[in-house]
């Protein structure tokens, strides 16, 4: 069966009330640290028992740094919606703007490695988590790239190795019907040599033998026929 819903209301029991004091209380610091991990937020929680004792969880900034940014912050913010039009509240703000940009890059110069002496054994390593889980997230984005431009150059590859197989089965088929051509020239080569390429200076040559004897018999009969003629005397001087 599923788990119920609680009903939130103030727990009777103080052993029950106890117990479910301390669960929360692990499960509200461990989100406060993700918070601040995975979104690179300052955090800062205070939690205090039924017994006044306190529990407390800070990011890189010690937590007397946050309050105190945090008492800036809220005294600006105040000032400018009672009285927006104050050049005093203006002052105020550019403080601390100026103030957040001083944080910010103070919080660059640790991550980059320099100024690390001023900073506690518990805030080197707050620092060192999230330069660590910077690098995974990193280094995750990089994998990531890398194998999506391996898939595309896969997909590339096999693109242009399709397009050689077709250009290399055309090339195939040229050449045997190019073979083919010339074999059937060579057979019919074969087959016929008295063809007419291999006769042409011959029959030329017979033509010019004809055209003579032609033109010699015209002669002839044009002699036969003027012969008569003479006989008779219709051509005398």
């Amino acid at each position: 069966m599923g788990r119920g819903r609680v009903q939130l209301k103030k727990i009777e029991n103080k052993i029950n009330r106890q117990v479910t004091f301390s669960k929360r209380r692990v499960g509200l610091l461990k989100k406060a640290y993700e918070i601040s991990v995975l979104c690179d937020a300052e955090v800062a929680l205070v939690v205090f028992s039924q017994k006044g004792k306190l529990f407390e969880y800070s990011t890189d900034s010690c937590m007397e740094k946050i309050l105190e940014r945090y008492e800036r912050y809220s005294h600006a913010e105040l000032q400018l919606l009672n009285n927006p039009q104050n050049p005093g509240n203006w002052h105020v703000e550019c403080s601390r703007l100026k103030t957040r940009i001083e944080m910010l890059q103070k919080n660059h110069r640790h991550y980059m490695g320099e100024d690390l002496d001023s900073l506690s054994l518990k805030e080197i390593q707050n620092l060192e988590q999230q330069i660590d889980t910077a690098i995974k997230r990193v280094r995750t984005t990089k994998n990531q790239l890398m194998n999506e431009k391996l898939t595309e150059l896969q997909k590339k590859e096999k693109t242009i190795q399709e397009q050689n197989k077709m250009l290399s089965k055309k090339i195939k088929e040229k050449e045997k019907e190019t073979a083919m051509i010339e074999q059937a020239q060579l057979d019919q080569q074969n087959k016929d040599p008295n063809s007419s390429s291999f006769l042409l200076p011959h029959q030329l040559q017979n033509g010019e033998n004809y055209e003579g004897e032609a033109h010699e018999m015209r002669g002839n009969e044009l002699l036969l026929t003027l012969e008569p003629m003479y006989h008779y005397g219709l051509y005398a001087s």
